[in-house]
């Protein structure tokens, strides 16, 4: 092979070579790019259950104050009691029977005894508190793909710099 002949396959080589890392860095950058987005779907889908859990939490309250609040009518047949009619809204009422009516769900109502009432919303609390777990599960499994994905990152950070 000849000097121009070397000259040439050189630089065919090096072109060669320019080619394959361009093509490196285009499909690094395109990774990148996909993990950010993969990241930003994540970073909503936990906003999200962030907000529900919240919004369980209030209802498990809610519902915590309410069952307390049925102890203060036992024994009081008869007597005046405070009785809201909205939010911050009270009457004066006389308790003429300890007798609730409860809606039980699909807007039927039905009479129920304090206790059956309070039995009603410990069922309820402890259905929010099974969606609040299983909200607590899905959390921690996108908190792993993050971390991989992360990871993964990192390495090919790692990889690039090389």
């Amino acid at each position: 092979m000849n000097n121009k002949e070397s000259h040439e396959h050189r630089h065919e080589h090096r072109h060669e070579q320019d080619s394959l890392e361009h093509s490196h860095e285009h499909e690094y950058e395109q990774n990148q790019q996909e993990l950010i987005l993969q990241l930003g779907i994540y970073e909503q889908q936990m906003n999200q259950i962030h907000e529900q859990l919240q919004i369980i939490e209030q209802n498990i309250l809610v519902l915590s104050s309410l069952s307390l609040g049925l102890d203060e009518f036992k024994g009081k047949k008869d007597k005046e009691i405070l009785a809201q009619i909205g939010r911050g809204i009270f009457v004066k009422a006389k308790l003429i029977s300890e007798d609730l009516i409860v809606d039980v769900g699909g807007r039927n109502f039905v009479k129920k005894d304090i206790s059956e009432t309070k039995n009603i919303i410990e069922k309820q609390i402890n259905k929010m508190n099974e969606i609040k777990k299983n909200l607590g599960d899905s959390l921690n499994e996108i908190n792993k793909k993050v971390t991989e994905i992360l990871i993964e990152s990192q390495k090919s950070e790692k990889k690039k710099s090389k």
